[in-house]
């Protein structure tokens, strides 16, 4: 065994994988996975913890894979995370935990996200759940938002003892989980049902069809219904389109439209589909959610484009989900920006219009700015196009919410480190306050959050 590299792990192959939604990772054995655990250096000063929003003790959980206790390793991990099977397979370790890996100095770093992946699997597969002994204190919180962030904060707090209710407007819970992810990333059955399903076991209430702001205020939820804090942890469901001519045309799509469709309403399914298939398929963006969408595209039959300004280095996707993409078939037109769709004469789509671009400057980002180069416009025939260009909040709940204070995005203003906001009682985290983000990076804000509100309640 070379302790430099990492132990392998099974995939589905490419050509079979691009033609269903089931998942792509198999996940380690556990033979593979204790192979992979006895990598791990056990760090007296472990930097991994550090990478990890949600500071999850990542040393003493490796341990105990490696000395095949499984259910230890996953009590470890609970103590930290409500959703371990979700992060294990989405979170992006290589810029994180992985990302400062001892062993990624001279080789490859400890597969962390894989093997906690694993431990929750095995978990489930064995019935082992996360344990909440706590009493009531008499406390009652609202959580706004039944996603990755609502769901940490409300389970945080539920093991300290709080009366935790989530009210979520879909008829699901779990939020970008359920609506965002395509099932060949994370099952949603398998997977994200079992996750939610833990943290309601530790005694929170998940009310769905809830949408805070209509059927309910904050003002009402405090001023009435006896809750004495609330956490807003409501996503960035509003998305961006570039405002140029023809975005109106039938056959252009947000990528959460598309992937809501194609997740909440089984698109993917065999038989008649609440989504139109496209042919010829064009994804305007680079990020995780324009590899998610070309994806999900590829799989209903398609050939896929991604359209994107910037070249491959500036991708801000994962670099294993570009990975699994190129490999599957989709096609990177890239230093490309689009400058119209066109449409024919029924105002469908026919093709989109894009110039060619070239690297200049660096911009605020610290990527090269794109620059046009003038007179190389060209057409891409397509009959769908998929905007792929990132999210900011729905302003619904900051506008019905008395001394609620948001920024010139629409995000919720934050005041400190825990989310407090404007109003008393109020606290806020995740794509709500910072845009769209990670599920990993909402995770931790809820956790803080579950704090501050503790803090709040003591003071």
């Amino acid at each position: 065994m070379d302790v430099n590299v990492r132990t392998p792990i099974a995939e589905q192959d490419p050509k079979v994988r691009a033609t269903n939604f089931d998942e792509v990772c198999l996940g380690y054995t556990e033979e593979e996975a204790v192979e992979e655990a006895s990598r791990c250096l056990n760090c007296k000063n472990p930097r991994c913890v550090g990478g990890c929003p949600v500071s999850i003790n990542i040393p003493a959980f490796i341990q105990e894979v490696k000395n095949k206790n499984f259910e230890k390793a996953y009590e470890i991990i609970s103590e930290s995370s409500a959703l371990p099977a979700v992060c294990g397979r989405v979170c992006p370790q290589e810029t994180q935990c992985e990302g400062v890996c001892v062993r990624g100095v001279k080789g490859e770093a400890v597969a962390i996200g894989k093997l906690e992946r694993f431990v929750a699997d095995w978990a489930r597969k064995n019935g082992i759940t996360p344990k909440n002994t706590s009493k009531k204190n008499g406390h009652k919180v609202a959580v706004i938002g039944a996603g990755p962030s609502g769901l940490t904060c409300a389970g945080d707090l539920a093991k300290a003892g709080y009366e935790v209710t989530i009210f979520e407007a879909l008829h699901k819970a779990g939020g970008v989980l359920v609506y965002g992810i395509p099932e060949f990333r994370l099952p949603k059955d398998e997977v994200v049902a079992k996750e939610v399903e833990n943290v309601k076991n530790l005694g929170v209430t998940i009310d769905t069809d809830v949408v805070v702001g209509k059927s309910v205020t904050i003002d009402d939820l405090m001023e009435k219904d006896g809750y004495e804090a609330v956490f807003i942890g409501s996503g960035a469901g509003l998305p961006r389109f570039m405002g140029i001519p023809g975005e109106q045309a039938n056959g252009v799509f947000s990528a959460n439209e598309y992937l809501t469709r194609n997740n909440l309403m089984k698109a993917y399914k065999d038989g008649p589909t609440p989504i139109h298939h496209g042919k010829k398929v064009v994804v305007v963006g680079g990020g995780n959610v324009a590899m998610d969408s070309a994806r999900t595209a590829l799989r209903l039959g398609a050939e896929v484009h991604v359209v994107y300004r910037r070249s491959m280095a500036e991708l801000p996707a994962r670099a294993e989900e570009v990975h699994h993409a190129e490999e599957e078939g989709i096609i990177f037109d890239l230093l490309q920006n689009p400058t119209e769709i066109l449409t024919d004469e029924n105002g469908d789509v026919r093709g989109i219009r894009v110039i060619k671009m070239e690297l200049g400057e660096p911009d605020e980002s610290g990527r090269r700015r794109p620059v046009e180069i003038p007179g190389s416009e060209y057409e891409i025939e397509c009959d769908t196009v998929i905007m792929a260009l990132g999210t900011s909040p729905n302003p619904l709940i900051a506008s019905t919410t008395k001394g609620l204070d948001t920024n010139k995005r629409g995000c919720i203003v934050s005041e400190d480190e825990f989310g407090k906001t404007t109003r008393e009682g109020v606290y806020a985290g995740g794509d709500a306050v910072t845009g769209a983000a990670t599920v990993i990076l909402a995770m931790g804000a809820g956790k803080a959050a579950a704090k501050g509100i503790m803090q709040y309640f003591e003071n």
